[in-house]
Parts: C-alpha cells; structure tokens; sequence
C-alpha cells in the first residue's frame, strides 16, 4: 500500500528541510536527580554482589563465554557462573571508558555518549506500523525506509536508531542487510548494528568497514549493540555472540537487563534494582574480559506490570524510581547509561500515550541517561511504531532538549536595557528586544494549536494526531537525500547480495 500524500493547499507553516538548526546530542546543563541515600546505594551493590556470588548467573551454548570467565577466577557450574563478590565492579572499573564518541557517517552528526551529554534516538523493533490512514499493519521495508527517512529529516532526534519496525515482508535471517543498508543509504547519524546473533554483528562490522574504512573502525567507535539479558539472570548465545563480536572489534554494547516487575524481576523497586545491576554487571564484565578498554554501558529496561491483567505497564512512578536510581548506579560504575524513553502501552497516539511517553522521558533525563532508546513512536508495550506518535514525541525531545539546557544568563536574557526602556504599564510586544528574540526566546513545538475555538474550528477542529498526521507527510516530502559515494554504494550493495546468496530464505531466525 502505497504512502498517503498530501496536497499543497494542506501544507502548515511547519514544514521545514533537513538543513535546518540542529544540535548533534542534548547536553545536560541541569543536575540529575537522586532517589537513594549513600546508604540505599551501598545496600544494592551489596545485594547485587550476593547475587552473583550465591545465586549466579546463566550463559547458554556459549562454551567460549564459560572459558573466559573461567580463566579469569570466576565459579563455574555448568553453564551457571558465580563471581567473588567485587569481581565484577572491580573488572569493569579498572578499563571501561566512561565516555566515547559513536562516529556518524557525517561527522557533524556525531554522538557523544557519556558525562553530560544524552542522544535520544528512535523506536526500536516493532513488527507493527501505524497511521491514521492505513491503521495498524504488519511493517514493510518500504515502512521501515520511509522512517529512516523520517527520523533524519527531525532536528530533535540524534541517532538513526536500528530496527525502527521490523520489516516482516523480507526474510527473517536476511532482513538485517537490508535495515543496515537503509540507515546508511538514506541517513548520515549514527546507527545502531545488528544484535541477534555472532554472524549478523560480523554482517554490520563488515558493513561498517565498508562506509569508514577499515582502519577507522579498528580505532572508533561506528556501531552500536544493546545486549539483552533474558531476565532473571540468564544470557543466551544469540545476545552473548553479538557482545563478544561487537566487543572484540571495539564497538559498543549496552549491557541490558529487560525486566517486568513482577514476572521478570520481584515485584518490589529495590528487589529489582539489585537483579539489574547484577545483570548488567555480569555483562560488562564480559565485555571487558573479551577486550579491555571496549565500550559499553549499563543498561536498564525495568518497567513494571498490571497485577490485575499481567500486562506491561509505562510511566509509572516505580519505573521512574528505577531508572533514577539506575542513574545512581551507572555513575558510580563511571560507565554511561543506556535506557528507555517515551514507552506507552496505548494503542493510539491519545492522552494515556503522551502522558506515559512525558513520564519516561523527563525520568530518563534526570536520570542522566546518555543514549535514551524508543525516545519516539513507540506504542501497544512495543509492538507498534506510529508514524503520529513519532512526531508528538519529537515535540516532547525538543521541549526536554529545551529545558535541560538551563536558564540563559547572558546579558541580552537578563533584558534589563529593555526593561528600562519600555518601562512600568506597558507592553514589550513591539520592544526592539522582543523583536531581536522572537524567534529564538521561546521554544516552539509543531503539533501543538494555540489558536482561538473559532480559528481551531474554520481550519477543521482538529486533534493533535490529526495534525501530527499532515506533519509527518511533509517532513517526508521535504527529505532531503543525504547522498552516498557511488563505489561505496554499489561495495555495499555486492556485499549484501554475496551474504544473501550463502544461505536460502527463513522466516525465522
């Protein structure tokens, strides 16, 4: 089916091109935000270390991964590996950088991960799509494309992201050439690489040598790689093939526990803080014993669920506790924070949507977090991307990018010059000041109508999705392609046909 367009009687102001004003990444000029005492913090590591020295943790068919902890003191018990409390701390201290740069094929669009600096990026592995035009379906790469496409023409979103839907119309062991293809061909950020498994994270080095050369990514870090545990406190080889491929060639991996509480974690905040750290620690610790010096980030996806139903639930006040002191943790492990953001179990772009998605995100932020992951488009707990949501959620990037830089103290912000020259009862709409700063002053989000009833209703009474609707098809009439070397184009596209050729089509991995 094909994109919906748009006439051009129906176009907004808002349409705007790709070359516009944009900063590469948020950095933080507000302090985060604590939940736990020295004390409570102390008592979690200690509860996470008791964890993985009583209880352990399991690594399945993966043999390579139980020598290494082996060989480096750990207890190991079939596939269940127990460490000495510190161990993990300790290994991960001693050599994980605490910040790095993730090189974008432009390097205008660079991403700094680490201390003060937060790259929000988009939605991440929905089978499903949405708008209001065609409803929900399965996703197609002419979808998945058309998202790329539409990520790189928003100022607000930093990262090209990974699998932003899943594009079910290509072959399931197959369809990762295609989406690395995708990010590089029609965007110029950064992108993520392929996580399941050994041989797609060679897929995506491979690929990445290519666009940078290969001396550039024995030395940069070009990819990135979320490594899930399967919670509680199990890695399978699928996560653990792609963290030793990514860590060995000294590409980033974000060390993840992805846990429910109450079903994958206990039902408590501090019980399911202790599982996460234990986790990610264990990860990390891998990452380092493969490749010291190797980037990689704690991760934390704890959300919680509806004890009534055993549904996932989003922005909860216990999942902000959580990823605020996950904040905690991370920065007294001097390592970033990868995490979530504007997740909703909505399945439309409504009110529950944007009030769970407002929640996760400004949590996220004070947390510190440093790549914030599903910062747009995300519903139904994951299995949709909506073309709407994206552009209601980019609002809400620019307005948290907006508020975390702080309060101007400059001398045009402190405006006394035109405080004195207009003076006591009157107005500073027609002020020398407000006309140098109108357009700047204030932030100015895009979906958003703060029109009279009488104008909102002449203009057609529309609702917020409605309008992100007409946004969203503009933004993608106004892409502009980024361009691609010719010979890397065509290097790339040889490569993906020989890898294609190897192995016949599955619908499954």
């Amino acid at each position: 089916m094909s994109r919906p367009r748009i006439s051009k009687r129906r176009r907004s102001d808002s349409t705007r091109a790709t070359a516009e004003p944009r900063a590469p990444f948020v950095q933080r000029k507000l302090s985060t935000f604590n939940v736990l005492s020295e004390a409570g913090l102390e008592q979690i590591e200690a509860n996470a270390d008791k964890i993985l020295a009583e209880t352990g943790m399991e690594f399945q068919d993966d043999p390579e991964i139980l020598q290494i902890f082996a060989d480096a003191g750990c207890d190991i018990d079939g596939t269940r590996v127990r460490f000495a409390p510190g161990f993990c701390r300790k290994t991960i201290t001693a050599t994980a950088p605490s910040h790095f740069t993730q090189r974008a094929r432009n390097p205008a669009n660079s991403v700094q991960l680490g201390g003060d600096a937060s790259v929000l990026c988009p939605s991440w592995g929905p089978p499903f799509v949405h708008d209001l035009d065609r409803g929900r379906r399965y996703a197609t790469y002419d979808d998945f494309t058309d998202l790329v496409k539409l990520h790189h023409t928003l100022p607000w979103l930093h990262h090209s992201g990974g699998v932003v839907c899943e594009p079910v119309d290509l072959p399931a062991n197959k369809r990762h050439l295609d989406m690395l293809y995708g990010h590089i061909r029609h965007s110029d950020r950064a992108f993520m690489g392929a996580f399941i498994g050994a041989e797609r994270a060679g897929h995506a080095i491979d690929m990445a040598r290519i666009v940078f050369g290969a001396d550039v990514v024995a030395n940069e870090a070009v990819l990135y790689c979320v490594s899930n545990t399967n919670a509680p406190l199990v890695m399978d080889s699928h996560m653990s093939g792609a963290l030793k491929t990514y860590a060995r060639a000294g590409q980033p991996v974000a060390c993840t526990p992805w846990v429910l509480t109450g079903a994958m974690s206990p039902s408590t905040v501090a019980g399911t803080l202790a599982q996460v750290l234990a986790e990610t620690m264990a990860a990390m610790s891998l990452v380092q014993l493969v490749n010291p010096g190797a980037p990689c980030l704690m991760g934390s996806f704890a959300s919680t669920m509806s004890m009534k139903s055993g549904a996932p639930t989003f922005g909860t006040p216990e999942a902000g506790l959580m990823v605020l002191a996950a904040g905690q943790l991370a920065r007294r492990l001097g390592v970033p924070l990868h995490t979530v953001g504007t997740l909703s179990a909505s399945k439309v772009p409504d009110a529950q949507s944007q009030q769970e998605a407002a929640w996760g995100l400004m949590m996220s932020m004070f947390a510190g977090a440093n790549l914030i992951n599903h910062a747009t488009g995300w519903l139904e707990g994951g299995l949709v991307t909506s073309f709407e949501k994206t552009l209601i959620d980019h609002d809400l990037c620019g307005k948290i990018a907006r508020f975390f830089d702080g309060i101007d103290m400059s001398e045009n912000a402190q405006a006394m010059e035109a405080i004195a020259t207009t003076g006591p009862g009157q107005h500073f709409l027609g002020s020398e000041h407000t006309q140098a700063n109108f357009m700047t002053a204030l932030f100015r989000p895009w979906t958003p109508d703060d029109a009279s009833f009488e104008q909102w209703k002449d203009a057609g009474a529309l609702d917020a999705s409605q309008r992100a609707n007409t946004l969203w098809k503009e933004r993608l009439d106004g892409y502009q392609d980024p361009g691609l070397d010719p010979d890397v184009d065509a290097e790339l596209q040889d490569y993906i046909a020989r890898r294609k050729a190897e192995k016949p089509d599955q619908d499954y991995f």
